[in-house]
């Protein structure tokens, strides 16, 4: 097997590591572990090889016992959303915020939940086996669509909003090319929103290109262009979204997640007054909590760790810097166009514009950088980086934050520095580079964070 099994299941490049004997044998290890007998809903993005891997995971799927439901064309939480309310297991085909070329299969438990620890570690056992046994099921089942699909997520969004509605309110939709080209913009248009969208021509190979919440570019110069009230940008597999203000500048998922805390809090339904978020997310975010008496829960980086401590910490708010928000009293999981409406909504409420409801933080400049090395590296005895991350956070004291860490996928460190100026922080990352290279031979790739 050559594609990586991760947090929700798969992903590598779709023709030459998503194999038909892969897929296959995923679709049987998910039907014995996530259940059998018990119909499996399947949703899937708009890349070129999705059909394909659909029609895999269905063959494995049914070899194992399990009746497949097909949900076309939608974004992961409304795959999330539709198998809670079928009480079942589901998957997702996609790969997120990728290029085209690479797909994936996410898994979702029994009422659309991410898989804990051990249930994956079941999953990717079952795996294994069914591809060292082998045994080709038979002819590929017809799997049942599923009625309403889109319909009925559009109906969730919509209710979200208790009754409230965007009248009014003219809004650019980026849609990525990817799963929310058709439920995005409806559900704008259903709460009245004057609707403005881009990149929602999906082709099979044109998903996240140049577009979408990891290229906002475009999304801001049409904000401008239209005297839009924001504009909101999704990712190709709608789980994460971006904001760009009234005047062009990018909201990102710190200053979504201030803005809905403080929303939440003034509304009596922020638990416990707590908010999970990664180590990633921005210094101005702590702070802006702080002053509001909300505390906060910090995770590793990645969704799953931030639904995880949600449930541990029975909190209703998490999520990262990168968009991934979650509602928990209304989702399962991220959700980018539903956090986009609960975003238009407070600025609706509050009648001021973005740009001063986003202001609630201060976002403190942040540069990242990466060192790639010959293998693995081992941080956890390299005295020398420590030392050099100690001073560095003396020296900054409560003006600045310093986070070291191996990424969790690839032989490199992650070095990120927050300072109340950009210089001083693109110095400090400067620094700390040169140390990790000394202490860990690096190589001379620089810029990959």
């Amino acid at each position: 097997m050559t594609a990586r099994f991760g947090t929700d299941g798969i992903r590598g490049d779709a023709e030459t590591e998503l194999t038909t004997d892969l897929v296959v044998a995923l679709g049987r290890a998910a039907a014995r572990v996530l259940g059998a007998g018990t119909p499996f809903l399947v949703g899937r993005d708009t890349r070129a090889s999705g059909p394909r891997l659909e029609a895999d995971l269905a063959r494995g799927l049914a070899a194992g016992g399990a009746p497949v439901l097909t949900a076309g064309v939608l974004p992961t939480p409304a795959v999330a959303f539709l198998a809670g309310e079928l009480g079942g297991p589901a998957a997702m085909i996609s790969a997120s915020h990728n290029p085209y070329r690479d797909n994936g299969i996410k898994l979702f438990a029994p009422g659309g939940r991410k898989l804990d620890d051990l249930v994956e570690a079941e999953v990717e056992a079952a795996l294994t086996a069914a591809l060292t046994s082998g045994g080709a099921p038979g002819s590929a089942p017809v799997p049942e669509p599923l009625t309403g699909a889109g319909e009925r997520y559009v109906a969730h969004l919509v209710a979200a909003l208790e009754g409230r509605r965007l009248d009014g309110m003219r809004v650019v939709v980026d849609c990525a090319n990817g799963a929310a080209c058709e439920v995005g913009p409806t559900a704008l248009r259903a709460l009245g929103a004057q609707t403005v969208v881009l990149h929602a021509s999906p082709d099979g190979t044109n998903i996240n290109a140049g577009c979408g919440s990891t290229h906002p570019d475009d999304l801001r110069r049409a904000v401008t262009a239209a005297g839009a009230d924001a504009g909101l940008a999704f990712d190709g597999d709608a789980d994460r979204v971006v904001a760009v203000d009234e005047r062009g500048a990018v909201v990102d998922g710190d200053q979504i997640l201030a803005v809905a805390a403080l929303d939440l809090q003034a509304r009596g339904r922020l638990r416990h007054d707590t908010v999970v978020l990664t180590v990633m997310s921005n210094l101005g975010l702590r702070r802006a909590l702080a002053d509001a008496g909300i505390s906060v829960v910090e995770t590793p980086v990645g969704d799953r760790q931030v639904l995880a401590a949600m449930e541990g910490h029975d909190a209703s708010l998490g999520g990262e810097q990168s968009g991934h928000v979650v509602f928990g009293d209304l989702a399962t999981t991220g959700d980018g166009v539903l956090t986009g409406l609960l975003l238009l909504d407070r600025v609706r409420r509050a009648g001021r514009p973005l740009s001063e409801v986003a202001g609630v933080m201060r976002r403190l400049p942040q540069v990242l950088d990466g060192v790639r090395l010959p293998g693995r590296p081992d941080l956890e005895h390299a005295e020398e980086v420590w030392a050099a991350v100690r001073a560095i956070e003396a020296e900054l004291g409560a003006d600045g934050r310093v986070l070291v860490r191996a990424s969790g996928t690839e032989p490199v460190v992650r070095i990120m520095v927050e300072a109340a100026t950009a210089d001083r922080a693109a110095s400090c990352v400067a620094r700390l580079r040169a140390v990790v290279e000394h202490a860990l031979g690096a190589g001379d790739t620089h810029g990959d964070a």
